[in-house]
């Protein structure tokens, strides 16, 4: 994958992955009627969708797999806390999925865009479906918004301005990538070139509204956080003066303080299936 130092945003993966519950229980909801034996996360970070498959498919040998020790480590002692079984394998995404033995599900959230061959790493993925077996990969669905368009200072319609200044550096990120391949970012039609079946997409919502609890609210503050550092050098000073006041700890307007901070964003999950040999 390119360069993260995943382990130094262990905590905020967690808080990512429990705000993003709701998107979670929708898409994994989709997938009770399965009595799988083996289950594997490819890229489970510290674990969080991980332990919930394991809770919800307890018959299963479920495996989180990822290429940072450190988070998984994280997993394993969020499977002993919430008293589940899960086992960890260390295994660079995606040249260490070759070594894996084949599940009958496979789920993995955001990481087939952190490669620079897409297709080429989903068709690693789709390799470790057992015939009959499913795959559940989440990739697209909608920025989060999180304060009303005009919340107060600075000009109205900041976050439209940052999607925006995100898109281009994404895009650049894609394309220095090694490797890079240009794809129509077309999943369902990409499951199927890799080799899979009956593919659709679901997209569920993630709704936390106003006024925030605590894991929320700083969720929000660490995607402003990131946001500001990334942007830096391309944003307008004037939006850089309002996002150092939203995450200016001791301002009542800041993102610690407002009674109007929410949560809202979209999460799209594309399922598919391995076929059964024909008899």
């Amino acid at each position: 994958m390119n360069d993260i130092d995943w382990a130094a945003m262990a905590d905020m993966m967690v808080d990512e992955g429990e705000v993003h519950s709701p998107y979670v229980r929708q898409a994994f909801a989709e997938l009770e009627h399965l009595t799988p034996r083996r289950v594997l996360d490819i890229g489970s970070g510290p674990g969080v969708a991980a332990c919930r498959l394991a809770g919800l498919f307890p018959q299963a040998e479920v495996t989180a797999v990822d290429g940072t020790p450190e988070l998984l480590a994280r997993a394993e002692a969020r499977a002993e806390q919430l008293g589940v079984r899960l086992r960890t394998r260390v295994a660079e995404f995606p040249e260490g999925l070759d070594d894996l033995p084949a599940a009958d599900l496979v789920w993995s959230a955001q990481a087939v865009h952190h490669v620079g061959d897409q297709q080429g790493a989903l068709d690693r993925i789709a390799r470790l479906v057992a015939p009959g077996g499913v795959l559940a990969i989440v990739e697209g669905g909608l920025p989060p918004r999180y304060l009303p368009r005009d919340f107060g200072f600075g000009k109205p319609g900041l976050q439209a301005r940052l999607d925006a200044a995100l898109e281009d550096r994404y895009s650049t990120m894609r394309a220095e990538l090694p490797g890079s391949v240009p794809v129509v970012e077309d999943w369902p039609r990409m499951l199927r070139d890799a080799g899979l079946t009956d593919a659709r997409s679901r997209t569920f919502l993630v709704d936390h509204p106003a006024p925030l609890a605590d894991a929320p609210r700083r969720l929000v503050r660490r995607l402003l956080e990131r946001q500001r550092h990334a942007l830096a050098e391309v944003l307008d000073p004037d939006d850089l003066k309002a996002l150092d006041r939203l995450l200016d700890p001791a301002d009542p307007e800041g993102v610690d303080k407002r009674a109007d901070l929410f949560l809202l964003t979209a999460k799209t999950v594309h399922y598919a299936r391995r076929a059964l040999p024909l008899s």
